[in-house]
């Protein structure tokens, strides 16, 4: 018997059961890639709008302060400088750079004149305050920084008003109008107030003295009330805060006595404007045998030296 040749083109059942196998990996296949990607536009389209970042303070940089200061300032502020040979008075003005990493985020300057009677120093450092938190602005950080600063020089931040709601009076229920059935009211009964009891103090034993503004106790034969605590009066010249310079300011003052070097009193007005702190130190120690140095001629000297450098900062 002859046997049948093979066709290459013909398909018998195994064929027909391995193409039928391919194409249902081939639908799960795809079916499982299609799942897949719609799984993720699905969380991707949850995923809301990034938050916008807190907008950057005023100040990029900040100027030198060691040649910001008019020579004619520092000539009232370092008294004797100016009888000083020209080599050493230029010197003095010229004043010390404070040493600092980056210019553009703080610098500083330093000026010293001694006289026979007192030595003067005088230190100016200005802070550019950046915030790392892209939630909170530089101006909301270096509040922060001068907040921190005014409450450990002691001196007390202004007062928070907290917004109240309106309130609304309580409403009176109103008294029934209807009419019980035969159109007569009801009598209405108002119990009478309660008689008032007096109570008469027991008399007072022999040889005792009654205590002013205390009804009703006794003492012993002069004994005297406690006296009541007096308010210290203020001279206006007390560590505070300060209007008009800057966005927000304070002024502190601290005198030292020592007996062998006379008396130091330092005065500081700290300012703020925008991202920049600056902090201006007026120091005068007086020689024992000398009065200790006024703070009224201090505090005015070193507030106008801030004003003019608040001045300098909106140029």
């Amino acid at each position: 018997m002859q046997r049948k040749a093979y066709a290459p083109g013909r398909s018998g059942p195994a064929v027909l059961t391995a193409a039928a196998l391919a194409l249902g990996l081939g639908i799960g296949l795809t079916g499982c890639s299609s799942g897949t990607a719609t799984d993720t536009g699905a969380v991707d389209s949850k995923a809301g709008p990034a938050a916008p970042a807190a907008p950057p303070g005023r100040y990029r940089t900040l100027f030198e302060p060691c040649g910001a200061i008019p020579q004619g300032t520092l000539k009232d502020l370092l008294p004797g400088a100016a009888e000083l040979p020209d080599a050493e008075r230029n010197r003095t003005y010229r004043g010390t750079p404070a040493v600092t990493f980056d210019t553009d985020r703080r610098v500083g300057c330093s000026w010293k004149a001694d006289t026979p009677d007192a030595v003067h120093r005088l230190t100016v450092d200005i802070e550019r305050v950046v915030s790392y938190d892209p939630a909170v602005s530089d101006d909301d950080r270096a509040q922060e920084v001068y907040s921190g600063k005014q409450t450990a020089a002691g001196v007390p931040l202004p007062p928070v008003t907290p917004s109240t709601p309106a309130t609304t009076p309580p409403t009176t229920p109103a008294s029934p109008t209807t009419a019980p059935p035969g159109g007569h009211q009801p009598a209405t009964h108002v119990p009478a107030p309660p008689a008032k009891t007096t109570t008469q103090a027991p008399p007072a034993k022999p040889g005792a003295t009654t205590q002013p503004g205390r009804p009703g106790t006794t003492g012993k034969p002069g004994a005297t009330a406690p006296a009541a605590p007096v308010a210290t009066p203020t001279t206006g010249l007390e560590p505070r805060a300060l209007d008009g310079l800057g966005e927000a300011a304070y002024l502190d003052d601290a005198l030292t006595t020592a007996a062998p070097a006379g008396a130091k009193r330092l005065v500081s007005v700290v300012f703020r404007t925008s991202n920049v702190i600056v902090t201006v130190q007026y120091e005068e120690q007086t020689a024992a045998s000398v009065e200790p140095p006024d703070s009224r001629e201090l505090q005015e000297k070193a507030r106008n030296l801030a004003r003019l450098l608040a001045e300098r900062l909106e140029e």
